[in-house]
């Protein structure tokens, strides 16, 4: 989500359209030609969703899909290098998290446009399938700021026909 300085939202009806669905996007209200209609601004921050955002970690983007023989996992994890990420899997379940830094300029004095998350990031994946999760077996390689974690699948017996007497 885009910020700007008084932490108002910047939404696009179509970009709204797409997140909301069609039925959800309002429009703004129509121009006040009264000037006794409007109401004074102040100058003190007003608290909303953007206060807390602090206490959350980010969430990372994925894309999972199988080919016959593996599961592949990508994640765009461009300006993050090796040793500020984490992978770890355990019973199906894998973990992605680490760190994003260098979003936050010391003499920055005021914002106007602030999009790019900074800070830290996890994403929690149960896998849809079984893996093989032994050393040998798994392949994780960052290249050119994606992440791609490739998992052998367990192989799994077809099901078997049981003769009903």
């Amino acid at each position: 989500m885009a910020r700007t300085n008084s932490d108002d939202l910047l939404m696009e009806d179509d970009l709204a359209a797409a997140f909301l669905g069609e039925d959800e996007v309002t429009t703004a209200p129509a121009p006040v030609d009264d000037a006794s209609d409007i109401t004074p601004t102040t100058s003190e921050p007003v608290e909303d969703e953007w206060d807390n955002a602090d206490e959350f970690p980010g969430q990372l983007a994925v894309d999972v899909y199988e080919t016959a023989d593996k599961l592949v996992v990508k994640a765009r994890t461009a300006g993050i290098s090796k040793g500020d990420l984490d992978v770890s899997i355990s019973d199906n379940i894998l973990t992605i998290s680490g760190v994003l830094s260098g979003g936050e300029d010391e003499q920055t004095t005021r914002w106007h446009i602030q999009e790019c998350y900074w800070g830290e990031f996890s994403r929690t994946i149960a896998l849809p399938v079984q893996v093989r999760e032994d050393e040998n077996s798994v392949k994780a390689e960052l290249k050119d700021g994606v992440l791609t974690i490739t998992f052998e699948k367990e192989k799994t017996e077809a099901p078997k026909k049981i003769a009903i007497q």
